[in-house]
């Protein structure tokens, strides 16, 4: 075709409807099944598709046996004009939120322990602030939270960073540092030290919650650098389930601070853990380059607005 791609002419010339008749042409592989779709003459849709390969300077469309194909220009034209529409999407929402109120579903994932510790307080605050607005929690081990949130599964993620978690799909801000801490039985021998080693812990029938927890992988590293046996005493699935078991005196685990209650204070002690992935530093994630819902940007502006 003769006229070459001119950005105004583009922007002046063509319709939304144009753009969305060639998504459908696109997707139906059919010109007449696309004008179907959209309510229009099959003699005016080919004249729609003919003037935008006029416009932007190159055919978007081959023929074969079964319909049309778009050509590699007519796919680039296609992932443009989808996010194009994806923004518009984006606009509508967010401007039915601030007319209607604040409003959605946000989807947010992070582990057990986090939760406990800090989402579930977050969640009941924003839900005071926003009460139209549902959040689906779900909860799964770290580098699974991780995952959710670079597959598209979940649009706000809480998670422990660690050195080579996936990262460059994410944004990540600071959400809070805590530490992990050993728990022994009141009188045990290591109560009253001011700190211990992995390898100290596992002299005293440590408790392991979880195997495939990160933090579990991370006394199992530090086990086999020292060249001493992991072989845990027992293995449960919760930091209340151990922390019952050194109640009652059966060995020593390690979950984050905070998460004792005071009636567990009668019977345990914490002991800080000096080994260097001791202290944990929390993240919020979301998609990197995907734009967040008002209710979604609400929620992720309370977890970061307070210091860690």
């Amino acid at each position: 075709m003769a006229s070459a791609f001119n950005k105004i002419h583009l922007i002046r010339s063509v319709d939304l409807f144009t753009l969305k008749l060639f998504l459908t042409v696109v997707e139906e592989g059919q010109v007449g099944r696309a004008a179907a779709r959209e309510n229009i003459a099959a003699s005016a849709a080919t004249k729609r598709i003919q003037d935008l390969e006029e416009i932007v300077g190159g055919q978007l469309f081959e023929r074969n046996p079964r319909g049309v194909v778009p050509t590699a220009a007519g796919l680039v034209l296609a992932r443009y004009v989808t996010q194009i529409f994806g923004t518009l999407e984006d606009i509508r929402r967010d401007f039915g939120e601030f007319t209607e109120g604040v409003r959605g579903t946000i989807r947010v994932c992070s582990t057990g322990g986090i939760i406990s510790l800090y989402i579930a307080r977050e969640i009941a605050e924003f839900a005071r602030s926003f009460p139209l607005v549902d959040i689906d929690l779900r909860e799964s081990l770290n580098l699974e939270v991780i995952s959710t949130l670079c597959v598209g599964e979940t649009d706000v993620a809480i998670f422990v960073a660690t050195p080579g978690s996936p990262g460059k799909d994410l944004d990540t801000v600071d959400y809070r540092t805590d530490r992990l801490m050993a728990v022994v039985s009141r009188g045990h021998p290591l109560e009253d030290r001011e700190h211990v080693k992995v390898t100290e812990l596992l002299e005293h029938n440590l408790i392991a919650i979880m195997p495939s927890t990160n933090l579990m992988g991370h006394v199992r590293q530090a086990a086999q650098r020292a060249g001493v046996e992991f072989n845990p005493k027992y293995n449960v699935n919760s930091v209340y389930a151990a922390t019952a078991l050194v109640r009652v005196n059966q060995g020593v685990t390690i979950q984050p601070e905070n998460m004792l209650s005071a009636a567990d204070l009668d019977y345990v002690r914490t002991v800080p853990l000096d080994e260097p992935w001791a202290k944990r530093h929390l993240v919020v994630g979301t998609r990197k380059g995907r734009a967040l819902s008002v209710a979604a940007r609400n929620f992720v502006a309370q977890l970061t607005s307070r210091p860690g």
